[in-house]
This record gives structure tokens, sequence and C-alpha cells, in this order.
């Protein structure tokens, strides 16, 4: 895995970003849809969405929003993006957002509504990896907290040596053609016809390198947490570049996490 240096995010033509906003948000406990949750007097997608924009002005962007969803979509739109309704889990999500991308776009980031402050240093060090020939790159940070490894039972089997650890973070970028192919093989997108397939400058599977999924009672691949996983999984032979994520750049999942996404939004008023 290698880590890269940060460019100008100009130098990728073809750009889009996939926001993911479906999620109902139950861990959170607001009784809303996650993504309009609000943070200092704008919504979780919002702040998403202008973090985006201010990275990235001129990138495509599509917003994977709850079916039956009006609010959010007003919101994409304003922002001069196409909303699509997502699937009924993140995985799903995005293949829909993915089969919704003009053909022009020849790369895709893929982030999380729900990490809506992330700093548009982070967008620009993954763009630059892209440009720079990386095909899979997610940003990450540091383990600080120690790890402690538990077997079967809950049992304590040591301390995880946390140097060799990552939190991973989002936006992922990939090569288009290389998110599709492992979306396709995963079950999540329609299975592309032989005439239409990329071809091998595309990164077509070593024969038998990619295993076939075991889904879940979800539909998704077991194991399977986010975008970099279905790589790892379904192109093995293909390397995931890392580049330095932010502390800012968290998820807000639990009340806590809204209460530390209020104070920063305050601070950068």
């Amino acid at each position: 895995m290698t880590h890269h240096h940060t460019a100008s995010p100009s130098t990728v033509d073809g750009l889009a970003v996939v926001v993911v906003a479906a999620g109902s948000g139950t861990r959170l406990g607001y009784g809303l849809p996650k993504a309009l949750v609000p943070v200092a007097g704008r919504s979780v997608l919002e702040w998403a969405l202008g973090t985006v924009r201010q990275a990235l002005p001129t990138a495509e962007l599509v917003v994977t929003v709850p079916e039956g969803d009006t609010e959010l979509t007003a919101a994409a739109h304003r922002s001069g993006a196409t909303a699509v309704t997502g699937g009924p889990t993140r995985a799903q999500s995005v293949a829909r957002a993915l089969a919704a991308l003009p053909e022009r776009a020849t790369h895709v980031l893929v982030h999380d509504a729900a990490r809506c402050l992330t700093p548009a240093a982070v967008f620009e060090r993954v763009v630059a990896a892209l440009a720079s020939g990386s095909r899979a790159v997610v940003p990450v940070t540091e383990v600080t907290d120690t790890v402690r490894g538990v077997d079967a039972a809950g049992r304590s089997t040591g301390t995880v040596e946390r140097s060799a650890l990552r939190r991973v973070q989002t936006p992922q970028g990939f090569e288009r053609h290389l998110l599709e192919r492992v979306n396709t093989a995963a079950g999540l997108l329609p299975v592309v016809p032989a005439g239409d397939a990329p071809d091998e400058n595309a990164g077509a599977p070593a024969e038998g390198a990619a295993p076939q999924p075991v889904v879940g009672p979800d539909g998704d691949p077991e194991g399977i947490t986010d975008d970099a996983s279905l790589v790892e999984r379904f192109a093995p032979e293909q390397p995931v570049d890392l580049v330095a994520g932010h502390e800012e750049s968290f998820k807000i999942t639990r009340p806590v996490d809204l209460l530390l996404a209020r104070a920063l939004a305050d601070a950068r008023g």
C-alpha cells in the first residue's frame, strides 16, 4: 500500500462524486433520516455537499436518498446534484448511484454524507492519488486507542499491535471501470454483456482471482463494509492505496458524534 502527497484536484478529468445519504439514522436516535438531522442550522447533507463543492467544484455529483424522500432530493438539486433512490443497504445504494453516472465519468469518489465535515484537503489527496495512477484510494488515520482481541466467547486474546492498524474514512476514490467490475462480481450491478466489457487496461481480473460472493441476509456479500473491501474481495490483484485522512472526517453515528459535529461546525462559523 502506497501513500501519496497532495496535488491539484483539477488534474483528473471525468470526476464524479457519489454522496451516500440514504441511511435511516436509527442509531442516532433523532427520528429523522440521518442526512436531514440539523447541524448548526444546516442539514448533515447540506454540510456534506458544501464540503464536496468547496473541494471539487466541477465534479459530477450524485446523491443517494431514501425511498419516498423529497427534502434531501431538493437539497441535492440546489447543489446541482442528481438524486437517486438508494437501496436497503449502503452497498446497494452505491451500486444504484454508479448506474446513474454519466458516461463521461471516468473516476468516482464515494463519500458518506455522515462524514459531513471532511476537510477539502482530504478530497484533494484522494484525487491527487488517482491522478498519479492509483485505481483504488482510501483515506485513513492512525489508531490511537489500545486495541484488544477477543475469541468467540468474548475472552481476551491479548493486545493487538496498533501500529499496523488504520481507521478507514471516506471519500474513497476509484477508477470507474474497476468499481463497476467489483460491484458486478458482487452481484450488486447487472452483469455487463460480453461485448461491452472493459478491455484489459480497465483491469480485467486474473482467471479465477475473484471468488464467488457469499450473500448475507441483507442481500450484500458477507464481510463487505465499504467500497474498498469490494475491491479487496473481488479484485485481489488490485492494490488499495492509502492517503492521510483527518480527525474532522469522523462519521456521525451516535448522539455523541452529533454533539461533536455541532461544536466543530459552530467553531468553523
